[in-house]
C-alpha cells in the first residue's frame, strides 16, 4: 500500500495555504499534520478524504489518482473529523452498528463492545448518546475505527476533548493499526503530539 501527494497547492482568497506539497507513505507509516488554527491542516485531510480538490498537484493511491477511482478509494478510508458524527438519539451500540451497516461492513456484537471497553465508554441499552460528555461522544466515534477494517486512517485531532488516559489509548490504536501494515495521517496543532509519526508542519502565508 502506498499513499503520494504530488505537488499538491491550496489558496484561500489571498492567503496560500500550502504550495507543491508532496510526501509518500507506505504501509505502517504515519505523518502528523501539525500547525496553528487556519493553516491548512483540515483542508488537507478534506483532499485526502475526497471531499474536495485542491487548486494544484495530485493525491494517489498505490500509483492510481485517487479521483479516478473515487469509490474504490472511499473504499479504504476510515476517517474521523471534528464532529463526531454519531446519532444523540441512539445508544452507543447502536451508533456503531449503523456506521457499520452504512459501511457495507457486517456487524458483531462482541467486537462492538470490547470497542467501547477499550475506550471506557459505557455501553447499557438505556444510555442515548445525548447524555454522554464530549470526550464520551468522542471514544464512541473512535471506536468505529477499531471495527472497520480498513487500512488508510485520516484522523482530524483525534484526541480533541480527551483526558490524559484516553489520549494514550489513542496512541495505542494508531501504533497497533501501522503494525498491522496500515497508514495513518493525523492532525493535531500540538508539535509534541503523535511522537512516533513523520511531521509535516503547515504555516499559511499571503
Amino acid at each position: 500500500m502506498k499513499l503520494s501527494v504530488v505537488n499538491l497547492s491550496c489558496r484561500r482568497g489571498e492567503t496560500r495555504l500550502f504550495d507543491a506539497l508532496a510526501f509518500d507513505l507506505d504501509a505502517g507509516e504515519s505523518l502528523h499534520v501539525c500547525g496553528a488554527n487556519g493553516s491548512g491542516k483540515t483542508t488537507l485531510l478534506r483532499f485526502l478524504c475526497a471531499l474536495s480538490f485542491p487548486d494544484e498537484g495530485e493525491i494517489f493511491w498505490n500509483d492510481q489518482a485517487i479521483g479516478h477511482a473515487l469509490c474504490d478509494y472511499r473504499s479504504q478510508l476510515a476517517t474521523l473529523g471534528h464532529r463526531d458524527a454519531i446519532k444523540e438519539e441512539l445508544t452507543p451500540i447502536e451508533n456503531l452498528k449503523l456506521a457499520a451497516l452504512l459501511s457495507g461492513g457486517g456487524f458483531d456484537l462482541e467486537s462492538a463492545l470490547g470497542a467501547l471497553k477499550r475506550l471506557g465508554v459505557p455501553d447499557g441499552d438505556d444510555i442515548f448518546c445525548r447524555r454522554l460528555s464530549q470526550g464520551q461522544k468522542r471514544r464512541v466515534a473512535l471506536a468505529r475505527l477499531l471495527l472497520l477494517d480498513r487500512p488508510l486512517w485520516i484522523l482530524d485531532e483525534p484526541c480533541a476533548a480527551l483526558d490524559p488516559t484516553a489520549t494514550r489509548e489513542v496512541a495505542s490504536m494508531i501504533d497497533a493499526h501501522l503494525s498491522g501494515g496500515g497508514i495513518a495521517v493525523v492532525a493535531s496543532p500540538s508539535a509534541d503530539a503523535f511522537p512516533k509519526a513523520r511531521k509535516l508542519r503547515l504555516s499559511a502565508s499571503c
